[in-house]
């Protein structure tokens, strides 16, 4: 029997999900969650095989969840099952150690059987994202899978630009990140492309993973505690 966990903001998808994944033989849903914050508390309740895990969810998002999940329950098998296929939320997942990342459209037979595989330690990529993913890691895999920063150019950020840094290595949107420090959009986005020139960055993309590669992200988190 394959216990399962299921993580998602909207209520009809998650009891949607739960009745068609209980009336599978070997499938035992034994909780939902509509954040990460309740995902947490559900596993330290009943440990789950498999986690569902949408990417945008309220107070903990999907990503976060599932790094913090793979550092403390390695053996948890997570698949992503969102709407969203953004580099940086692609990225992110399979960084933090997901084993699957499937986009909502799929059909319920695509998803049971992505579960058994991941269950028994093989990864399940949509097809539609399989070849961004390949293009992301060509990419890094071409910079030494390093993406490089001079020193001194982080040295000029400032903490409210550090704050927005954090938050687009998690994976989080703009509109996500201006909920979360109390801003606009429009502030965001502004701030985004200072960052981006003081780094000397492309994109959003390699902000992400320069935040994750050299730890940026967590030593944020951790001064802010």
């Amino acid at each position: 029997m394959i216990k399962i966990l299921i993580a998602d903001d909207q209520e009809l998808i998650r009891q949607s999900l739960q009745i068609i994944l209980d009336s599978e033989p070997d499938f035992e849903v034994t909780d939902t969650a509509a954040n990460g914050v309740e995902v947490i508390r559900c596993i330290r309740k009943e440990r789950p095989d498999v986690i569902l895990m949408d990417i945008r969810m309220p107070e903990m998002d999907g990503v976060v969840c599932t790094q913090i999940i793979k550092e403390n329950y390695p053996d948890i098998k997570i698949i992503i099952l969102t709407t969203f296929d953004d580099d940086e939320y692609v990225f992110n997942a399979l960084k933090y150690g997901a084993s699957g990342y499937l986009l909502k459209g799929i059909s319920m037979k695509e998803l049971t059987g992505a579960i058994h595989k991941v269950y028994q330690g093989t990864a399940m990529i949509n097809e539609d994202i399989a070849s961004k993913v390949v293009r992301l890691f060509s990419r890094m895999a071409q910079s030494n899978m390093t993406i490089q920063v001079d020193e001194q150019q982080s040295r000029d950020l400032k903490n409210s630009e550090w704050q927005i840094i954090v938050q687009v290595g998690s994976g989080l949107s703009n509109k996500e990140i201006a909920a979360k420090l109390n801003l606009s959009e429009g502030t965001v986005r502004n701030g985004l492309s200072t960052i981006l020139s003081k780094l000397n960055l492309r994109d959003r993309t390699q902000l992400a993973i320069w935040a994750v590669q050299t730890g940026a992200v967590n030593k944020v988190f951790r001064d802010e505690e």
